[in-house]
């Protein structure tokens, strides 16, 4: 049986765990593009692809991954021969500039700093260790990237500000994926202000096409975007050594 395709890389905000509330209310498209694709959980993990499909991120350290990843794989694979889960390791690559790299280098050294680093953070990175669980293992990454690497072919990769992605694929087909950063929350690697937000809302109301946005519940929120449908989630978490499970809202915003 062939593997179903994952996320390549963690990430901060990543939607894997919301991914089974979040596909059931997509709507009927044969265009799909996520705005701010990020670690792509939704796209991975859809059970069938679109026609049309598209990623699109500023963080050019993941475009660079997932081209890579779509058209180098082979010898990204073997990029991690012999690698090892080593603080050593993780503190070495992250001195080394990725510009004096090449692409295929630079996805490896951005694949392993994801995978070992604590929370899938993209900045203000540390070596992340736990005591229940295995390190990152470079054993058989060919095999656990297949099923990404097939996913990924004929997708296209952009690599712009997302309001020239939506202008560029707004059609009646489309459907609109926003995944932004969250609003007066810390740990990103690029500012979203309240401008950007109130861009967002202004695309939502005249798109040709359909827009779900996924946003922290937030006072603020729910008054910019009130006029369109909004439905809570409710995410169950623990932090660190407390197992005591609190619960995290999220906003499902939807034009149609």
């Amino acid at each position: 049986m062939t593997p179903k395709p994952q996320p390549i890389v963690p990430w901060m905000g990543g939607k894997r765990r919301l991914a089974k509330h979040l596909l059931p209310l997509f709507p009927e498209h044969s265009c799909y593009v996520e705005l701010f694709a990020g670690g792509a959980a939704l796209f991975f993990m859809r059970p069938q692809p679109a026609k049309c499909e598209v990623l699109n991120d500023l963080n050019g350290q993941l475009v660079n991954l997932y081209r890579v990843v779509q058209h180098h794989f082979d010898e990204f694979v073997r990029q991690f021969e012999w690698t090892l889960t080593s603080r050593e390791v993780f503190t070495r690559l992250q001195s080394i500039p990725p510009d004096v790299m090449t692409d295929i280098q630079r996805a490896a050294r951005f694949f392993y700093l994801q995978h070992t680093a604590f929370g899938g953070k993209t900045v203000d990175q540390h070596f992340g260790t736990a005591t229940t669980a295995r390190g990152f293992t470079a054993a058989n990454i060919e095999g656990r990237l297949k099923a990404a690497q097939q996913r990924l072919n004929g997708v296209y990769i952009e690599n712009e500000p997302w309001e020239k992605c939506f202008k560029r694929y707004d059609r009646e087909h489309t459907f609109f994926y926003a995944d932004p950063p969250y609003w007066q929350l810390a740990g990103y690697d690029r500012s979203f202000d309240w401008a950007q937000y109130e861009l967002l809302a202004e695309a939502m109301a005249h798109s040709r096409g359909k827009i779900m946005l996924s946003i922290n519940d937030h006072p603020d929120i729910r008054e910019l975007f009130k006029d369109f449908c909004i439905k809570r989630l409710e995410l169950a978490y623990s932090v660190g050594r407390d197992k005591t499970q609190k619960t995290s809202g999220e906003l499902v915003i939807c034009n149609y």
